[in-house]
C-alpha cells in the first residue's frame, strides 16, 4: 500500500526548507506527497514558537486536521514541540511531538503512519557540532528553493526564543551544501535563497558564508544566489565586494534592525548601535550599484517611549528600504523580554504598528519608483489572477507584465514603466514592459505539474 504524507509548514523560510526535505524523505520511502492534508495519510506540522501568537495558531491548526482528518496520523515537529511539549500533549488526536534535534530523522521515527492511544514525545539536546542533511529539498510548486546551511543561534535576544528552541550556532558541512546545491539546479531551480538562523556565523574548517556563496557560483544552471536574514554584525566585507562584481550573487540584503534607539538595542541585547547599523548601510549602497535592502522592525517593545519610537521612524525613513517586516512586541514566555518592566499599552503598540506600515509601504513605494525607466533582470514565477506574469528582479522587486508567451521559471529584461498598489495586496508593484526574454526553456523536473505557486 502506498501512504500519501501532506506537510503544512508554519513561520520562517528555514522552515520551509526543512519540510522540503522532509517531503524528499517521505517520498524515498515510497509515500506519495499530496498538497492537502485533508487527503493524507500521514500529516507533518513543522511548527514555529517565536511568538505566543505563533504558538496559538499552531495549536488552532493541529486541532483543526485532526477534526478535518481524524484517521490520519497526526505529527507535530520543530520548534514548539521542543520547548513546549507539554502543551501540545494536551491536544486528543496528536500522534508524534517531536523537537527540533530529532526532526531530520524523521522517517525513522514514525516508522508507520498509524493512530496512536498516547502520543510519542521525542526532544532531543542540540550539540555544537557540524551537521550534514540526506537526500535533498522537494519543491514541487515552486521555481526558487531554499538552501539550508546553518542552525541555531548564540546571540541571545532578549526578545527572541530560538537560542532555547534550536540550541547553539553550528553549521552545514561545506560539501553537503555543494551538493544539495547541485541536485536542486539539477532539477530545474534556477535561484537558491540561502538560509538559517544565523547564517552569517557559517562556519566548517575555515570556511565562511562568502565561500559557501562562491562555490555556489560555479554551479551549472543555477543562475541566482539570494541569501535570506542576515545580522549586519556578521557581514563580511568579502561578501559585499562579490556583491558588487557581476555573477550570480543578488544585490539584496534583508538586514534586520528592530530599533532605531539605542537604548532600546541595549535592553534587546542587540551587537550594533544604530549610528553603526546607519554607517554600514551606507557602505553596502556605496558598493553594490541599485542595491535592494530590507529589514524588520519590532514595535512596543519594553520601554519604547515616543522619543524611542520617533527614532526608529527617523531612522527607517533615512535608508532606502525596499522591503520592511513590521512586528507588534509579543512576550514570549521563556525569553528575557517576557519579565521586563515598563510594558506598551497594547493599544499603544496597535497605533504604532499602523504608522510603522504606513511608513513601510511609503519606502517599498519609494525605492520602487526609483526603478522607474531602469532595466531590471527578472526570473519569472507565475500568472497572477488577473493573467500577467509576475516574478522578482535580482535586487527584489516584484515586477507584473502582461503578456501571452509562457515564462514560468524564465528570465527576462524588463523595462520598469510605471508602479501599481494593487487592491488585494496594498503592496506596490512594478509594471514592466519585456525587451527581451531567454530563448531555452527550462522545465521544472521535480514536478510534472506547471508551476502555479511561488513562495515569496
Amino acid at each position: 500500500m502506498s501512504y500519501k504524507v501532506a506537510f503544512e509548514t508554519l513561520g520562517c523560510r528555514l522552515n520551509q526548507a526543512e519540510s522540503a526535505v522532509f517531503a524528499r524523505q517521505f517520498i524515498d520511502q515510497g509515500y506519495q506527497w499530496v498538497a492537502h492534508s485533508d487527503q493524507a495519510d500521514l500529516c507533518i506540522i513543522n511548527t514555529c514558537n517565536l511568538t505566543s501568537q505563533a504558538t496559538s495558531k499552531c495549536r488552532q491548526l493541529v486541532r483543526s486536521i485532526i477534526r478535518r482528518n481524524p484517521d490520519a496520523c497526526i505529527a507535530a515537529v520543530g520548534c514548539y514541540p521542543q520547548t513546549d511539549a507539554e502543551e501540545l500533549r494536551e491536544i486528543k488526536g496528536l500522534d508524534y511531538i517531536i523537537g527540533t534535534s530529532d526532526k531530520m530523522r524523521l522517517p525513522e521515527i514514525i516508522a508507520s503512519p498509524d493512530k496512536l492511544l498516547e502520543p510519542v514525545v521525542v526532544r532531543g539536546k542540540a550539540t555544537r557540532e557540524s551537521f550534514g542533511i540526506e537526500g535533498a529539498g522537494y519543491y514541487p510548486l515552486h521555481t526558487r528553493a531554499n538552501l539550508k546551511v546553518q542552525e541555531g543561534c548564540g546571540f541571545v535576544c532578549s526578545f527572541c526564543i530560538i537560542p532555547k528552541s534550536r540550541g547553539p550556532a553550528r553549521s552545514r558541512e561545506f560539501s553537503d551544501i555543494v551538493r544539495e546545491a547541485k541536485i536542486l539546479a539539477s532539477e530545474g531551480h534556477r535561484e537558491l535563497i540561502i538560509t538559517g538562523v544565523n547564517i552569517g556565523t557559517y562556519e566548517d574548517r575555515g570556511r565562511t558564508l562568502s565561500d559557501v556563496v562562491e562555490a555556489l557560483d560555479q554551479i551549472d544552471g543555477l543562475e541566482r544566489i539570494r541569501l535570506s536574514s542576515i545580522e549586519p554584525t556578521t557581514i563580511e566585507s568579502r561578501l559585499i565586494e562579490h556583491m558588487a562584481r557581476a555573477s550570480k550573487f543578488c544585490p539584496y540584503l534583508h538586514i534586520p534592525l528592530q530599533s532605531g534607539d539605542d537604548g532600546i538595542l541595549s535592553q534587546m541585547r542587540r551587537k550594533y548601535t544604530s549610528s553603526a547599523y546607519v554607517d554600514f548601510v551606507a557602505e553596502v549602497t556605496a558598493v553594490v550599484p541599485n542595491v535592494g535592502l530590507g529589514t524588520d522592525v519590532i514595535v512596543g517593545f519594553p520601554g519604547e517611549d515616543e522619543r524611542a519610537f520617533r527614532n526608529t521612524c527617523r531612522l527607517v525613513a533615512g535608508i532606502p528600504f525596499n522591503n520592511i517586516h513590521v512586528f507588534s512586541f509579543s512576550a514570549r514566555r521563556g525569553t528575557g523580554a517576557y519579565h521586563l518592566a515598563n510594558k506598551v499599552a497594547p493599544n499603544v503598540i496597535a497605533e504604532r504598528s499602523k504608522i510603522a506600515h504606513r511608513l513601510a509601504k511609503q519606502k517599498k513605494r519609494g525605492f520602487y519608483e526609483s526603478q522607474r525607466g531602469r532595466n531590471l533582470r527578472v526570473l519569472f514565477e507565475r500568472r497572477d489572477s488577473s493573467g500577467c506574469y509576475v516574478g522578482f528582479s535580482d535586487n527584489y522587486v516584484k515586477v507584473r507584465i502582461d503578456t501571452a508567451r509562457e515564462l514560468a521559471n524564465l528570465f527576462g529584461v524588463v523595462r520598469v514603466a510605471g508602479i501599481e498598489d494593487p487592491v488585494e495586496s496594498g503592496q506596490p508593484l512594478a509594471i514592466g514592459e519585456l525587451l527581451a526574454v531567454e530563448e531555452e526553456t527550462y522545465a521544472l523536473q521535480a514536478h510534472a505539474l506547471t508551476v502555479a505557486d511561488c513562495g515569496t
